[in-house]
């Protein structure tokens, strides 16, 4: 785990998104394997390069010779050794493939697109998770926050509801019914610190850092209610990272089928080298000879027949790029239904938010009313307590408003290929 420190413990949404650009192991990765197609992408690997190799070879053997000459003179020789070595360099290079060196360079080229692509996808979706899992934050911190207020108050009905029965102005009962309510709050403030901080567990695992980092939230939520449809649309078919990688499988489909193509035409190779050789005989005429000396040639070679597999991969190749144009236009028209679903989803949670937000509003006003007529006596403590409840209800439905409206503007920004990085 990354160690890393946060000024003050305050931990901005801008700073969470750039710790996790820097940390997460999903874009870490997604770099690595980007950067390896990278250096894939040479002239080398699309064979336009010349091979020179090194070349060395040495044989023995013992054997039992006879040899019957010209002449009729049989020769004899028992373990006799022969010895033949040679070494030297050879020089190879393709000169012509049907020009498929030239696609399988633009193959590579593509193939470095399709890591950037992914590794933009690895990004946009990293970016929303913490966006996601930060604003929950924020809105379970909220929460507390209602709690802790309702904590107090429910502390001081106690201290009141005491005073009452200690001069006769209260039952027992009433004394008992204010301590069930304040433990039960106390319940739920406990559970929610528990929900916080495993959010945050769960924000510190998505920025790689160490899984006890203390951080604080800042506890404001801004929406961006400027979006527009038609411009998240547009913006969507040229942004989009799934689209984008959805176009580049079809250029590499077409690059496949220009690949096979290339099989068709004959393949002319230039070959030369310089090598030394030296043998050595027992018996025979010459009992031992050195050569050393430049040699070249051209091959060339034209594939007449192979079982109709030419045909074969070129059908094959041929359905992939079908395949491939299939696959952008189902892509497209998904997403443009998940914008539009998205969009209203949006519009819908920024009106509840602005609602919510009054009712916030009312629901504190009336609490407050509540516990001063609470306070001498004018109102029981049912009544009090379903006020207290209504605050703590609208506040949660409220934050719950702002953080559905944030989830839906990340979301349409993710898949228009907007959202900040």
């Amino acid at each position: 785990m990354t160690q890393v420190s946060f000024g003050q413990q305050v931990l901005s949404s801008q700073q969470a998104v750039a710790v996790a650009l820097k940390n997460n192991f999903d874009i870490v990765l997604a770099k690595n394997v980007n950067e390896a197609l990278d250096v894939n992408t040479t002239w080398g690997n699309a064979g336009f390069l010349p091979d020179l190799t090194a070349n060395f070879t040495n044989t023995n053997n013992v054997q039992n010779q006879e040899q019957t000459q010209s002449n009729g003179e049989v020769r004899k020789l028992n373990n006799a050794k022969n010895n033949n070595a040679s070494y030297g360099v050879t020089l190879g290079w393709t000169i012509f493939d049907g020009l498929g060196m030239f696609t399988r360079y633009e193959q590579l080229n593509t193939l470095k697109e399709q890591g950037e692509t992914q590794l933009q996808t690895t990004v946009l979706t990293t970016v929303s998770d913490v966006l996601e899992v930060y604003y929950n934050i924020v809105q379970q911190e909220h929460i507390l926050t209602a709690l802790d207020s309702t904590l107090l108050i429910s502390n001081e009905r106690l201290r009141l509801a005491e005073n009452r029965y200690k001069i006769g102005k209260a039952s027992k009962l009433e004394v008992l019914n204010v301590q069930v309510d304040l433990n039960a709050d106390r319940s739920l403030y406990l559970k929610q610190k528990e929900t916080i901080q495993n959010l945050k567990t769960q924000l510190n695992q998505l920025m790689n850092v160490d899984l006890t980092t203390p951080f604080e939230v800042i506890k404001e939520t801004t929406l961006d209610e400027s979006l527009e449809l038609g411009a998240l649309l547009d913006a969507s078919e040229k942004q989009n990272p799934n689209l984008q990688l959805l176009k580049v499988n079809k250029r590499l489909a077409d690059l496949e089928l220009k690949n096979t193509k290339a099989t068709r035409y004959p393949t002319v190779r230039l070959t030369s080298g310089y090598n030394f050789s030296r043998s050595e005989s027992s018996l025979g005429f010459v009992t031992s000879s050195n050569a050393n000396g430049f040699n070249y040639g051209v091959t060339a070679s034209l594939n007449l027949f192979d079982g109709f597999e030419q045909r074969r991969k070129e059908r094959v190749a041929k359905l992939q790029i079908e395949n491939s144009t299939l696959q952008f236009e189902k892509q497209k028209v998904f997403l443009q239904s998940q914008l539009i679903a998205s969009y209203q989803t949006y519009k819908t949670n920024l009106d509840l938010a602005a609602i919510e937000d009054l009712n916030e509003k009312i629901a504190k006003e009336n609490m407050d009313i509540t516990l001063a007529k609470h306070k001498i006596g004018t109102i029981n403590t049912v009544e009090f307590r379903t006020a207290q409840e209504n605050y703590i209800n609208a506040v949660a439905r409220n934050n719950s408003a702002k953080f559905q409206s944030k989830l839906a503007e990340i979301q349409l920004k993710e898949l228009s290929g907007t959202l900040s990085m």
